[in-house]
């Protein structure tokens, strides 16, 4: 009986010893799975560094074209305001020569009867043309023409 008992617990230290190895097999290709994610999770992770970077520069090339556009577009808004307050004043010395004009073509009209005198009517851009024709045709038969 005792050899029966040494072979009995011989053979359950046998199977075990071949399911431990067989366990250790399984582990051991677990463990060359896990290291291959690994490298692929180390390369997804330069990938990514390498991402972040190229964005981290192509942000501060932004914000550096940002700055230039706003200070150029300052410029050229207070380029545009200072323009825009000439023709203004360019405009309104234009209408103060219309009416200057204007006022010598009446004068220089015949007497009209009091009816016309009396109700003016508007002026038109053709006939304030005709008038600046007029005082200018006046300036060069007296000399005055530059």
């Amino acid at each position: 009986m005792s050899h029966t008992l040494g072979i009995a617990i011989e053979s359950l230290v046998a199977i075990l010893l071949m399911l431990t190895i067989g366990y250790c097999m399984l582990l051991n290709s677990r463990l060359k799975r896990l290291k291959a994610d690994e490298h692929s999770l180390k390369a997804t992770i330069a990938e990514l560094i390498t991402a972040t970077e190229i964005a981290e520069r192509a942000i501060g090339g932004l914000k550096h074209t940002v700055r230039d556009v706003n200070v150029h577009l300052g410029d050229q808004l207070s380029a545009a305001a200072q323009m825009s307050d000439q023709l203004k004043k360019q405009l309104a010395e234009g209408d103060n020569v219309i009416r200057r004009l204007s006022k010598i073509a009446v004068a220089a009209r015949p007497t009209a009867p009091a009816a016309e005198v009396a109700a003016p009517r508007a002026s038109t851009a053709k006939a304030v043309a005709e008038a600046a024709q007029a005082f200018s045709d006046r300036r060069r038969s007296a000399g005055l023409a530059a």
